[in-house]
């Protein structure tokens, strides 16, 4: 992860990206730990998250512009949370622990509506 430090001069190169981060960073409207609240673990989640960056540096996908380290803060205390766009966000909870129902609807509508589609 990295952390903006402030530095009174930055190089052209690093302003360009951070606004570039920036910009794809306002598309990514969820949060890894939001899955808490659909009954996942933070280990299942992290183990999800991990599977999914695989699987989208396995494909060409960008993964900064799905997938954003970032900080939370829930309750009293900060956690290491991921934003995700809804791509990411998809492919977290596709790769999570399928003994959870809430993974196993989301794959079966995901088969469904692709099924769908083709027929």
């Amino acid at each position: 992860m990295e952390l903006l430090i402030y530095s009174r001069t930055y190089a052209e190169a690093d302003a360009m990206r951070n606004f570039i981060d920036f910009y794809y960073s306002l598309h990514m409207t969820h949060l890894a730990s939001d899955l808490l609240a659909k009954g996942l673990s933070p280990k299942q989640i992290s183990d999800a998250v991990l599977k999914a960056t695989k699987i989208a540096n396995a494909l060409g996908v960008e993964v900064h512009k799905h997938f954003r380290p970032v900080f939370s803060g829930i309750r009293q205390d900060i956690i290491q949370d991921c934003k995700l766009s809804d791509l990411g966000f998809g492919l977290v909870l596709m790769n999570a622990d399928t003994s959870l129902s809430v993974v196993g609807e989301f794959q079966m509508n995901v088969l469904k509506k692709y099924l769908d589609s083709r027929f």
